[in-house]
């Protein structure tokens, strides 16, 4: 089974592409937003895969760790390098500014969830620290909710859970 993406809302389809030849154009019609659009099956896009299914957190790992959005019931790993900064988190919407989009079905997980701030401090030190949202459902560290405008720092394996999804902090090892 392959998928492609709605342009409209960036919903995936999915195919059967052993039933269609190279070369041959398909329409679709998104169950959703209503939008008609067509591909084209060639051989490249047939041989090529919309996101590893298996990615490795030191091949993705940024100069400043990274997070690992565990697999679930709603989608699959996904591995986000964080930047120093503000590194805002949530659910990947056609729309929202995000740093971190998490390609999600859990409508529990807000659109910009939360926030994981890294910065050096007087030391050279890196600090990472977690914020939320504010978010309808709460940001969890390790299951303990966060209050409203509270920033806690994390480090290297914090657990973090939003709505149904989880998220652990991979640091970098210096």
């Amino acid at each position: 089974m392959k998928r492609v993406r709605c342009p409209k809302c960036d919903k995936f389809l999915s195919f059967d592409e052993t039933r269609y030849s190279e070369g041959q154009s398909l329409v679709f019609v998104c169950d959703d937003c209503g939008k008609q659009f067509s591909i084209r099956i060639g051989k490249n896009k047939l041989n090529e895969t919309p996101k590893n299914d298996n990615p490795n957190e030191q091949d993705e790992m940024g100069e400043f760790g990274c997070v690992t959005v565990l697999e679930n019931v709603f989608g699959y790993k996904q591995i986000f390098p964080l930047s120093e900064g503000d590194n805002y988190i949530g659910r990947r919407c056609v729309g929202t500014v995000i740093q971190i989009p998490i390609e999600s079905g859990d409508m529990s997980l807000d659109r910009r969830h939360c926030n994981i701030n890294v910065k050096r401090n007087k030391q050279g030190e890196i600090i990472y620290s977690l914020s939320d949202g504010p978010s309808l459902t709460g940001t969890f560290l390790m299951n303990e909710i966060l209050g409203p405008k509270e920033r806690v720092n994390i480090e290297d394996g914090a657990i973090i859970t939003l709505g149904a999804t989880t998220l652990i902090l991979r640091t970098k090892s210096e």
